[in-house]
């Protein structure tokens, strides 16, 4: 497709949402041990809100486009809300009072393409859009080659005009972007608070 038929939000996360899913499950019950009380489940709107303001975005009203890339057999999120992808998520929508409107969407991969393809050719599709500004990209970094495909594909790239973050649960080797940390959001929206942590 060509890129003037595709239409971006101005800020775009795109997030491996079985990997999100999956290290929210391990900080619950991580935290959950350490702080003796149950962990709810992380709140979908809140790290998405998080997430932004992480990868830059400042207060104003805004139009963010959340893309969850998840494998076709899973249908829902275990650890987050709301959770099903086709009733819940997908074409949905909402409002945050100080970042604007968050749009949501959920892809399933397909057997012809794997989830690092499909994340990576999103991020070259978003990095070539001209609307596009900010890019906040959380992949499987755990998956070292996925990773390096993320990096590799970012190294040429013309990023010029735009902000590219990385999100992972610790540093990566760098590259031309922005990184942060993955678990600072989760923690938020799971309801874990700085002054718990001792």
């Amino acid at each position: 497709m060509k890129e003037e038929n595709i239409r971006l939000s101005e800020n775009l996360i795109i997030a491996d949402a079985d990997y999100i899913d999956r290290v929210a499950f391990l900080l619950s019950v991580q935290f959950e041990r350490m702080l003796g009380r149950r962990i709810p489940p992380a709140d979908l709107s809140q790290w998405a809100v998080c997430t932004a303001l992480d990868g830059g975005l400042r207060p104003g009203d805004h139009e963010t486009q959340l893309v969850l890339v998840h494998d076709p057999q899973r249908t829902r999120m275990e650890n987050f809300v709301p959770a099903d992808y086709a009733a819940d998520l997908n074409g949905r929508a909402f409002r945050d009072e100080q970042l604007g409107e968050f749009i949501v969407n959920a892809y399933a991969t397909s057997d012809l393409a794997s989830k690092a393809d499909y994340l990576t050719d999103l991020l070259q599709t978003a990095v070539g859009h001209r609307e596009v500004k900010r890019i906040m990209l959380i992949p499987d970094a755990e998956d070292g080659e996925t990773y390096e495909r993320v990096r590799r594909s970012l190294h040429d790239a013309d990023t010029e005009g735009k902000r590219v973050t990385v999100f992972a649960m610790q540093p990566m080797a760098g590259g031309n972007f922005q990184q942060e940390i993955l678990g600072y959001s989760l923690m938020n929206a799971l309801g874990i608070k700085a002054n718990e942590i001792k």
